[in-house]
């Protein structure tokens, strides 16, 4: 099983995820974009790397792997149409792995890349999501690659899960993120809580995260494109009436990608 669960920072606002085994010293981390910060943390616990999880195939998410891949020769999990070197295991849509007795589904989640994958373990009070950059807390990663369609539906897929699913992305945007979505949904009750909670962690130097799926629905305004507010919002920003959730979305990307 997994103990535990750490963020090791990385680069200005990058996590990479630990996860540590129960009976053992081996360890997982999820999207090493850079080697050093996971060897000293493996140094500093005593831990042997046994595997590494990708998302996709930006360097900031994957400039470690083959340092660590030489040193330790873990499990290498990762999407396959990038062909990033090092992946020992490329996984798809339908596929699931065994993580320290933890079964994780695979859900491809193109938009913010076309490769992009996220990791779901919905174990009955365990739930858990290691989504890379396609959800963050209060935000969604930048389309690079994809459409606001495919965002869309990647980021529906995510919604669907277990609302108690702790959500482990990989940055710590969240005070920034929260300040857009005051802006676009700004009578939000529950999102004014939230922004004086993690202003409070961030002034204690710690992470906002892990966020819950259950804590983006009521507050992430990135999944609140049929929400009534955020229709309204948009409609008062453009001036036009828009039509569904896929035209929401992408007013609202569009918006935050300049705000």
């Amino acid at each position: 099983m997994i103990k535990s669960i750490h963020p090791i920072p990385a680069f200005t606002d990058n996590y990479i995820w630990a996860l540590h085994a129960s009976d053992s010293k081996q360890l997982a981390v999820v999207d090493p974009g850079d080697a050093a910060p996971v060897v000293a943390y493996m140094q500093a616990n005593g831990l042997q790397l046994s595997h590494v999880l990708i998302t996709h195939h930006h360097p900031d998410h994957i400039g470690g792997l083959q340092q660590l891949k030489s040193a330790y020769d873990p499990v290498v999990y990762g999407p396959e149409p990038s062909g990033i070197a090092g992946i020992t295991d490329f996984l798809h849509e339908g596929d699931s792995i065994n993580l320290f007795g933890h079964v994780f589904d695979i859900l491809e989640v193109p938009g913010h890349t076309l490769d992009h994958i996220a990791y779901s373990c919905q174990q009955a009070g365990q739930a858990m999501l290691f989504c890379g950059d396609t959800l963050f807390a209060a935000g969604c990663g930048r389309l690079f690659e994809g459409t606001p369609a495919m965002m869309v539906e990647s980021l529906a897929k995510l919604s669907s899960l277990d609302p108690a699913t702790r959500v482990y992305c990989t940055h710590e945007y969240t005070l920034a993120n929260l300040k857009f979505a005051s802006a676009a949904d700004g009578t939000n009750e529950d999102l004014q809580r939230r922004i004086s909670r993690e202003e409070d962690k961030r002034r204690q130097d710690l992470p906002t995260l892990p966020s819950t799926i259950e804590l983006e629905l009521a507050t992430n305004p990135f999944l609140r494109c049929s929400d009534s507010k955020v229709v309204a919002s948009i409609a008062d920003r453009t001036g036009m009436e828009p039509d569904g959730p896929v035209e929401v979305f992408a007013a609202l990307r569009s918006w935050k990608d300049k705000f």
